[in-house]
């Protein structure tokens, strides 16, 4: 260094005071020459924003919290995955394909401690619980110096081959599914968590600089900082940042503050010389030499990290406008007090003065500050000269400590972070929900999370008891659905029901449900699966957060009257919505067999939500028929009547029949212990013989895949 050159040159020469003069001389030329500003740009705040992957891309540092843009170093192929979903009766296969991708994003050139939220095309990826948005297996390598390779990375380059990226901390994202991202890795952003607490402006200096700097003075607290590019346009925007500046320190440099002053000096106005004059002079510059004023862009952590512009006026002439790029994570607070400080210093530093000295103040350097006596305030050493036993020093005023400056950062706005929580799957067969008659059995599967960040889940599908599994795609939207709190009367399914209210939990408070009037009830709204029994509610009203009590009821719809009166508490409750459930054809083979259902969402880290329904045939089997009657011919003879019903006419819009939906129309019916009998029409006679002790009589529908439940009728003895 110049200085310990022109110290040893002035020992050699003058002995000790030769000494002091070589140290201030080569101080001189430290700050003049060897520093010299040399118009370098520090970071800009967009490079820290924009994730890359060229190759030779500086790594940013980082330090407190920070939301950065990585660098790509390593990725793998897109990883195509096919699914095939049956489209029902006489439609085709539909073939999926979706895309995912393996790679690795380096974030901070020092060791971080966690990661917070993960921007993804500026959508949340992961949220502040750490919960992932979309499905990808995640790892994070901190960036210790002993940190081993990602077995990934190892696994696809050779084991050897892979580097650990040692001081480096990086994340690494396994087959993250990219269809919501156009079928491409996104552009990620990450809020970085580098240390516990925000970090001395003076404490990231000398970090940077390897100790080369001593920031102890300079103990300005930033919650975030990224230090990128050029390191010396990084270290003078701290020096920005504090209001400091850089002095000689032995072999390196201090960053000082406009702090106590080190030490009060007397203007002594000394001449040099015998015919010499006074040398203490004062000046002002100009107005128009103090910016107008000062624009400070930053991130601001209220707004997700989302780059903040604070600007600060001041009266008076001048037009200029000095822009400060602080890739810093600041309030809006905080950044217009910084800005007014800057433009407080550009103030006082129009004002100037020289001070003359005895040689015995050759110890005061550059950079010191100081007192003095008569002048109000601090004032900072920027120069000096040496003539005729006379030290002149060239002194800047310095601006007092800024007072917070109050700012508002704006409207944020955040994105959503609701959190998925676990999958919550039902499965059930119920006749369809159009008029389509099925040739081969459909279970119907229902499927929602316990938050509202929920959104799909993969499927998988058992016939055997979980020996084999198929995939089945995924989950339909979410839907409604929680438990019974309370249950329904058994009453009978031909009237309304205003006598029952009961209540339903449901999974969480972002669900919801309303009334219908009788219109939309006659159109199918409201269709609820209360255990097994399918009901249609007039009122909903909610009575908590998650509670809500139903009324006006219609019972037992599309056939599931057998099951009225058979609910718990805490049976199922799912809202049956066409875009809210996802359907499954199985093999006819199924009838009487089991289908299990294994379903997983992002939030199933522990295990898959499961679930398992009989196939009784609900889906294909015709209704049991309705209005069972008899009458009396005479001599005991009876005549039994009954109307059947269809699964492809719900509605029953003629009001006169409904459409048959079977092959033929054929009943079969036992009287009593009786061997069965079929008949084609619904009537059948009961001789008098087959009612002498009384008898019970059950009537199936005949199907294409089996018999209806049977209904039945007792008819008394006859008695002579």
């Amino acid at each position: 260094m110049a200085t310990l050159v022109l110290t040893t040159i002035g020992s050699v020469i003058g002995g000790p005071i030769g000494g002091a003069i070589g140290a201030v001389l080569g101080q001189a030329i430290d700050r003049d020459v060897i520093f010299k500003p040399k118009g370098r740009e520090g970071p800009r705040l967009t490079e820290l924003a924009v994730q890359t992957s060229s190759y030779g891309t500086p790594i940013q540092r980082v330090f407190g919290t920070m939301r950065i843009g990585g660098c790509v170093i390593w990725s793998t192929d897109l990883i195509e995955s096919r699914s095939t979903a049956s489209s029902g009766k006489g439609q085709p296969s539909v073939t999926n394909y979706s895309y995912a991708a393996s790679f690795a994003v380096a974030l901070s050139g020092r060791p971080i401690l966690s990661v917070g939220r993960i921007w993804a095309d500026g959508n949340l990826l992961r949220g502040a619980a750490g919960d992932f948005k979309v499905s990808t297996g995640f790892r994070l390598h901190l960036g210790g110096e002993d940190q081993d390779a990602d077995p990934l990375i190892a696994s696809a380059e050779g084991v050897g081959l892979a580097p650990a990226h040692r001081g480096i901390a990086y994340a690494v994202f396994e087959s993250l599914q990219l269809a919501d991202y156009g079928n491409r890795i996104p552009s990620l952003t990450f809020e970085v968590i580098a240390d516990a607490a925000p970090v001395a402006a003076g404490a990231i200096a000398a970090d940077l600089s390897d100790g080369l700097i001593d920031g102890a003075a300079a103990t300005l607290p930033l919650p975030g900082f990224a230090a990128y590019g050029n390191l010396r346009a990084v270290i003078e925007t701290l020096g920005t940042a504090t209001g400091g500046w850089f002095a000689p320190d032995g072999a390196g440099l201090s960053l000082r503050v406009a702090n106590d002053p080190e030490r009060t000096i007397a203007d002594a106005g000394v001449a040099a010389g015998a015919g010499g004059g006074a040398r203490s002079v004062g000046s002002t510059a100009a107005i128009e030499t103090v910016p107008r004023t000062v624009t400070l862009k930053h991130y601001d952590p209220a707004r997700d990290y989302q780059t903040g512009v604070q600007r600060v006026r001041r009266p008076g002439a001048g037009y200029t406008d000095q822009q400060i790029d602080m890739p810093a994570a600041l309030d809006a607070t905080s950044a217009k007090t910084m800005a007014a400080a800057t433009l407080a210093r550009a103030e006082a530093g129009r004002v100037r003065r020289t001070v003359a000295l005895g040689w015995d103040a050759i110890g005061i350097a550059p950079g010191t500050c100081v007192a003095i006596e008569g002048a109000a305030g601090a004032w900072r050493v920027t120069g000096w000269s040496l003539e005729h036993m006379v030290l002149s020093l060239e002194c800047v005023r310095l601006a007092a400590a800024a007072l917070p400056v109050q700012a508002s950062g704006g409207r944020v706005l955040s994105s959503p972070d609701a959190v998925a929580g676990t999958t919550i799957v039902h499965v059930f067969e119920i006749p369809p929900l159009d008029d389509n008659v099925l040739s081969a059995p459909r279970v119907t599967i229902a499927a929602a999370g316990t938050a509202p960040g929920w959104r799909r889940a993969a499927l998988l599908y058992s016939l055997d008891g979980g020996a084999r599994w198929s995939t089945a795609g995924a989950t339909a939207a979410p839907a409604t659905l929680g438990v019974l709190a309370s249950v329904p009367l058994a009453v009978a399914a031909t009237l309304i029901d205003r006598r029952s209210r009961f209540e339903v939990e449901l999974a969480h408070a972002g669900m919801a449900l309303s009334g219908a009037d009788a219109a939309a009830l006659d159109a199918g709204a409201n269709l609820a699966l209360c255990g097994d029994e399918l009901l249609q509610f007039g009122v909903a009203d909610q009575i908590g957060a998650t509670r809500w009590r139903l009324s006006t009821l219609y019972r037992g719809r599309r056939g599931t009257e057998a099951a009225i009166g058979t609910q718990a508490v805490g049976d199922r409750v799912v809202l049956i919505e066409r875009d809210a459930v996802a359907t499954l054809d199985v093999p006819l083979a199924t009838l009487g067999g089991d289908v299990r259902v294994l379903a997983s969402g992002i939030g199933d880290v522990a295990a898959p939500a499961a679930a398992q329904t009989m196939v009784a045939g609900a889906s294909v089997l015709p209704l049991a028929p309705v209005a069972l009657r008899w009458r009396e011919l005479g001599d005991g003879v009876a005549v039994i009547a009954w109307t059947r019903r269809s699964r492809a006419g719900w509605r029953w819009i003629d009001g006169v029949d409904a459409p048959l939906a079977e092959e033929r129309e054929l009943y079969r019916v036992t009287i009593g212990s009786a061997p069965s009998v079929e008949t084609s029409e619904p009537t059948i006679t009961l001789a008098a013989a087959e009612r002498s002790a009384g008898v019970t009589v059950s009537i199936r529908q005949v199907g294409s895949a089996g018999t209806s439940p049977a209904a039945n009728l007792f008819i008394p003895a006859w008695e002579a």
